[in-house]
Parts: structure tokens; sequence; C-alpha cells
């Protein structure tokens, strides 16, 4: 039978019942922890798709400042984050954890958004997978594979093998994140050998002042030999593309519940999460400019069509043409394991809320676990059910998987994904200095100022997400989709709102229940846990 963890803050079982049932406890260490959350970044599609665009319409060959300044932000927000992970082990991460800070009723509201986020992100990644699989086997293998065939091979692949313990998961993902993480080590390893690029190791590139500056240079037209345009770019976009480029890290609370000794093992992966892909990211971009040279990547990434070739050329200059075919394929690899990774997020949100039998009935089917798996297979399911009609309507309807279904889908889970970060910084402060939760934790930087900071860090990437949003949604800017996105977001946020004040009101014993099953040796109860 699956184990149990049982109540709410109160110490007593709640309206959930008696019990409910559990994770698989002590699945995963650390490793674990950080291969399922760091792939959701998708290290290798993230350089590659954005920092040609933080490059080319941002902040120039200064990107890397852009990811430095990103690091500092959302290191600031993990100091906060990982202190209440100390205290709270709940699957539901953002949705435990700002319920407990800053009220049952935005915690259910941030629920909703990170639940429909996760969702949208693995119909995303499956539209990414789909046209990079598509485009690689036409390529090199002379097969016209229609993309819907990639897209629903892939959603079929990730309800099996997420059916199964989550030690299987965590093994597919590190093996995934390996290869993606070596690939560009190697690429860099060729220019570090090599001396460095055509034109000097150009350290002004990791200033992070000019993380702030607008593009603003002439360069030669990579489409006309001997021409010269002048490239302007925004800031704005350039620190969007850097933020943009960890979502999903926050992933590694959710966990907690399957992790062995979570108290210990998460806030240590949510440090080394953001700040290790953060050095990564610095590192990467800085070296791919290096190899390719400042004012050629400027150059390159002005157009779509040669904008790869900033990490494509120093590949092929030092390595050979291997390796280019080679980052092709793990593209393609890299993002389905992201979509893997976020079918994982997707599952034990929809599992974490039904566990608590809001809605009767979800308690024994959404909340179930698999009694030989301690997986949460009913909510896997209901998953991809969820995410095969989305991809199905974007198929039927004729849209593109790339310009569509991953740039729509992608920027509407964003929206949702950045308010809920922002207010996750803000509950981290609520929890420690409003309510004076375990005060031996409190701390006037890391738990005050730190996670305040990248708070108001967070509220400005949104802004930037929001006033760029035409941009980033290229193509798909015209579409009824992009359009509606706003209004998804808020039909989200406030319908979670609405049924936790409906709750409160009309099933007070239900609304106690909101955020608070969490795992029973770190339940809060007002007092401080025993080690």
């Amino acid at each position: 039978m699956p184990e149990i963890l049982s109540g709410t803050d109160t110490g007593r079982a709640g309206p959930a019942g008696p019990t409910v049932q559990r994770l698989r406890s002590n699945a995963v260490g650390l490793p674990g922890v950080l291969f399922m959350a760091v792939a959701t970044a998708a290290p290798i599609a993230a350089m590659v798709a954005n920092v040609p665009i933080a490059i080319g319409f941002g902040i120039g060959s200064s990107a890397p400042a852009g990811y430095m300044v990103a690091t500092i932000v959302l290191g600031l927000f993990a100091l906060g984050y990982s202190a209440m992970a100390k205290h709270i082990t709940a699957t539901g991460a953002f949705y435990g954890f700002i319920s407990q800070g800053l009220g049952r009723v935005l915690g259910m509201s941030a629920g909703a958004l990170t639940t429909m986020a996760y969702i949208v992100f693995e119909a995303s990644l499956v539209g990414l997978f789909a046209y990079f699989g598509h485009s690689f086997a036409l390529q090199h293998l002379g097969w016209d594979v229609p993309w819907i065939v990639l897209a629903l091979a892939m959603l079929a692949v990730n309800a099996v093998l997420t059916y199964f313990d989550v030690t299987l998961t965590a093994k597919v993902l590190g093996v995934f994140l390996i290869t993606e993480i070596g690939m560009l080590l190697l690429m860099a390893a060729g220019i570090l050998f090599a001396g460095g690029g055509p034109q000097g190791w150009s350290l002004q590139s990791l200033n992070p002042l000019n993380a702030f500056h607008d593009l603003n240079q002439v360069v030669a037209d990579p489409t006309s030999s001997g021409a010269v345009i002048v490239a302007t770019g925004t800031a704005g976009i350039g620190l969007f593309f850097a933020f943009w480029s960890w979502v999903g890290f926050e992933s590694t609370a959710m966990y907690g519940e399957e992790s062995r000794n979570p108290k210990k093992i998460i806030p240590i992966a949510i440090m080394v999460a953001v700040l290790g892909i953060g050095v990564f990211y610095v590192f990467i971009s800085w070296i791919a400019i290096v190899g390719t040279g400042p004012d050629n990547a400027v150059s390159l990434a002005q157009n779509a069509n040669t904008a790869g070739e900033i990490f494509f050329g120093p590949a092929r200059e030092h390595l050979g043409q291997w390796a280019v075919y080679l980052f092709e394929f793990l593209l393609m690899t890299g993002s389905f394991a992201c979509g893997m990774a976020f079918h994982n997020c997707a599952s034990r949100y929809l599992y974490a809320i039904g566990r608590e039998n809001l809605v009767p009935g979800f308690g024994a089917t959404l909340g179930a676990t698999h009694p030989k798996h301690g997986s949460p297979h009913v909510a896997s399911f209901v998953q991809t059910g969820i995410a095969t009609v989305i991809v199905l309507w974007f198929f039927l309807t004729g849209r593109d998987p790339y310009t569509s279904l991953f740039a729509l889908m992608g920027l509407l889970g964003t929206s949702a994904i950045l308010i809920v970060q922002s207010l996750a910084a803000f509950a981290a402060v609520a929890y420690f200095h409003v309510h004076r939760k375990h005060p031996e934790s409190a701390n006037w930087f890391r738990t005050f100022i730190a996670p305040m900071l990248g708070g108001l860090g967070m509220v400005y990437v949104t802004y930037l997400l929001f006033t760029n949003s035409s941009f980033l949604a290229g193509a798909g800017a015209t579409d009824i989709v992009f359009k509606l996105n706003p209004w998804v977001v808020a039909a989200a946020g406030l319908g979670g709102l609405f049924f936790a004040l409906g709750c409160k009101y009309l099933a007070p014993d239900r609304y106690e229940s909101i955020g608070r099953i969490v795992l029973e040796d770190t339940r809060e109860r007002g007092e401080t846990p025993t080690n």
C-alpha cells in the first residue's frame, strides 16, 4: 500500500480525510532532484535559442552580463525560497509556500496559475521537440515525418515513463542533461584550447553594468557581403531572455516529499540549481561570443537563419562538422527532456491540489498514488490527456509547432509562473517576519532583504514580459491565441482566488486544508519542527 501523510496545520486530520496517499518517500537524492529540476531549464536549448536573441535584439555582446544580473536577482529570490523549503515540504511547492506565507486565498490563486503554467509548458515543449525532430529527420535522414506524429509519440513516452518510480525519470533526465552540458563544455574547451576567438577575449561582455545598455551598433550585414547595418535592441529584451532561461528551476522544492532528508537536500538543491545554472550560462554565453567574435556575434544574431552559428560556428571550427550534427540532435533530445520534466511538474501539482479533496472525489482520483511505484499516476494520465488535446487543437487548426505551439504556450506559461515567483518571494518575507514562524531561521538578509529584492526583480521581469510580449511572440503575435493569453492568465488566477473565497464561506472545513497538507515530519503546527 502507498505510504500516507495526514492533516492540516492544526495537527488534525483535515477534510481531505483521515489520510491521504503519499508519493514514494526516500526515492531520490540530491543528484536526482537536480537532474529533474535543471532539465526544465533545458540548458542547450536555452543557450542556442535565447542567447542569439539577447545579443541581436537586446544588449549585443553584453548578453553574458545579462545572465550575470539574472543570476544575482534569482539568487536573492532563492535565499528566501530555500529558507522556507527547510520548514515546509510539500509537493505543491509554490502553492504550499504562498498559502503559508500570504494566506489560503492567494495560495489557491497561485496554485491554479502554477498548475496551468506547467500543463501548457509540456504542450509547448512537445511543439519544440516536434519541430527539431522533423527538421533533423528531414535534413539528415531524408525522412519527412509529420510533426504531429513526433508530438504524439513524445506524449505517449512521457505518460509511460512517469507512470513508474520517480527514479526512472531521474535516470532518463540525468542522461539527457549530462549530454547537453557535455556538448556545451566540449565547444567551450575547443575555444579555450585554441587561445580564444578572432576578436580577443571580450572581457567587456562580462561587465554587469552593460546589461542595462541598449544595443546600437554598426555591424556587417550577414545577408550581403560588404554591406553594413545598424543593429539596435533594448536592454529589456536582453534581460528578459536571460531570466527566461531559468524557468523551471523552482521545481526543486516539489520533489521534497520524494527525496531523502528533504529539509537538508531541497534547500541545497535550490541554491545549486540557481547559482550553478547561472555560472554555467554566464560562462557558455561568454565563451560562445569569444569564439565567434563580439562584432560577428551581433551580425549573425540579426538574422534568424544565421543566429545559430554563434554556437555552431565555433563547434564546427574547433571540433568538426560532426559536432554541429550532434548539437542539432541534442536540441531535439534536450527539448524532449524539458517537456518530460514539466510533465512531472504538472502531474505533481494536479496531485497536490487533488489530494486535499477540495472538490469531493478528487482525493481518491487526482490525489491517488500508485500502490507499487508511488507515482501520481492518475494525475499523470490526466496531464497527458490535457496536453494531447492542446497539441491536437494546434495541429487541426493548421498552426505551426514552433511559432505557435511552442512560442504561444511558452509565453502563456511564463506569464503565469513569473507572477507566482514574485508572490513566492514576498511569501517568504511574510512567513518569517509577519507571521514570525521559526524565528531561529529568520535573518535580516536571507529571509527579508534578499527575497524582497528578488521579488521586486521578478516584478520587473514580469513587466518586461508584458511590455515586450508582441516581440516575444514573433510571427504568432497576430494569433487569437496570443491575444487571449492575458485573459487566460487572469481567468486562472481569479478562478483560484474566487474558489478559495467560496470555500471560506461555504465550506470552511475544506478551506482549512488549502495548502496545508505537507510531509508529516515537517508539518506546520506553529512550533519548530523536530529534526
